[in-house]
């Protein structure tokens, strides 16, 4: 059998970027758990809507952006104030 397309470099480069969405989508399932917790923490109820936004997002800027507000955000629909 030959195994010489898994060692061609195309393949490589297929893994790699495999490998970089992968963990591109885990930061941001960590950042969409950091930021419920933190509004758990503080005592601030979410709504399925706002759950469902912070845990659908895929954009690690915008739940960075989410996740410092959600330090100081009077509710967790104040997340999005700035859009």
């Amino acid at each position: 059998m030959d195994l010489s397309f898994y060692k061609a470099p195309l393949s490589e480069e297929i893994r790699n970027e495999g490998r970089a969405e992968g963990q591109a989508e885990g930061r941001a399932e960590s950042r969409a758990e950091d930021i419920l917790f933190i509004l758990e923490l503080r005592g601030i109820a979410v709504s399925e809507d706002v759950r469902g936004r912070i845990t659908g997002c895929g954009d690690n800027e915008t739940l960075l952006g989410w996740l410092a507000r959600a330090l100081t955000a009077p509710s967790a629909e104040g997340l999005f104030s700035d859009e």
